[in-house]
């Protein structure tokens, strides 16, 4: 059998095993406080002129739109079995069969559409240049991203293909079960792979997969976020960093999600070549999920809001803005030299009359 690493079996979804307190809603309270603390550094070492109460205001909505969007988005895209468009109260109902699961479902293209929605009311209620508040968005939220997917391996869920590589692992749910339409086609499959089993409870077949949650955390998520941090000081334009975090995460997503499982019941949305394995096993060149369909568009909006960004008047970056002392001193001497304008005109004027 080719080596494979065992899920760690101390690690638990709950925090507190007992209670309905979860590493994975931690990660997205850790993930939150980075991208805050990344913001607030951009903003101070800029002196971007936003006030701290501004600041939170910012955050608090475009956290709120954030996690509305990956909720909505995710049990309108990704729920199969229609109990939503049933029963829409309960895409924020956390209970389920009289247990409180939390909100099981978050989608992050639904999360990218609220957040960037936030970005664009907030700072048009507030008249903030969006290109400017987006650009720092785009250099704080990778890093806490890496946190999310780090909760998504604790609960040993959205796991890869079954795979024979030295970086496989076990995970505890992602056994094939004798019930499985695929069972059978799997268990061969496998075998002329070289790969052998690790037999489970009541027939289950527990293979090594790739721990795409690790892919992601490193790819989407630190190197991503290293890439777009080098250049916040020396983009080209204003929302160059925008175009670097929307086509770079689609980019790495889109390559990544051949090493995962499509998800349960949505298989690939597009196969211009049909193949007889299960996605357990393969994933054709030419055959795309639903996640692959989505970043495939945000690669296209960067590359098309690179385009329209780079000619936007007012494109020219902004490195640091100058302090209120400074904006005082530049306020003063424009108004003086408006007033030179003007006794200029009025001189002008009176001479014409002569």
């Amino acid at each position: 059998m080719l080596l494979s690493v065992q899920f760690p079996s101390w690690l638990k979804p709950e925090i507190i095993p007992g209670l309905p307190v979860r590493w994975y809603g931690l990660m997205y309270i850790i993930a939150f406080g980075v991208a805050f603390l990344l913001y607030r550094r951009q903003v101070r070492e800029r002196n971007f002129p936003i006030t701290e109460d501004e600041l939170s205001g910012l955050f608090f909505w475009g956290i709120l739109a954030l996690v509305l969007g990956a909720r909505i988005f995710s049990a309108l895209v990704y729920e199969t079995d229609d109990i939503y468009r049933k029963a829409p109260w309960r895409i924020f109902w956390p209970f389920r069969d009289g247990r409180f699961t939390g909100f099981q479902g978050m989608s992050y293209h639904g999360g990218v559409i609220g957040g960037l929605t936030a970005i664009l009311v907030y700072s048009a209620r507030k008249k903030f240049d969006y290109r400017e508040i987006g650009d720092m968005f785009a250099a704080s939220i990778p890093l806490g991203y890496t946190f999310g997917r780090l909760g998504n391996f604790i609960n040993a869920e959205l796991y890869g293909r079954i795979t024979g590589s030295p970086l496989g692992m076990i995970f505890p749910h992602g056994g094939v079960y004798p019930g499985d339409v695929n069972y059978a086609v799997i268990r061969d499959g496998a075998a002329r792979l070289g790969l052998e089993a690790v037999p489970g409870f009541n027939g289950v077949l527990n293979y090594p997969r790739h721990p795409s949650q690790l892919y992601e955390a490193l790819f989407e998520g630190i190197i991503l976020w290293a890439v777009i941090w080098f250049f916040r000081n020396r983009k080209p334009f204003k929302g160059f960093l925008i175009t670097l975090y929307l086509s770079g995460y689609g980019l790495f997503r889109f390559f990544l999600e051949y090493f995962r499982e499509p998800d349960a019941g949505l298989g690939y949305r597009i196969e211009l070549v049909k193949n007889d394995l299960p996605p357990a096993l393969a994933h054709p060149l030419l055959s795309f999920s639903t996640g692959q369909i989505l970043s495939f568009g945000m690669i296209l909006l960067g590359l098309a809001w690179a385009f329209i960004a780079s000619r936007l008047p007012g494109r020219e970056p902004v490195r640091v803005y100058p302090n209120a002392e400074e904006q005082a001193a530049a306020k003063a001497a424009g108004e003086k030299k408006q007033q030179r304008k003007n006794r200029r005109r009025m001189q002008r004027h009176i001479s014409g009359k002569k």
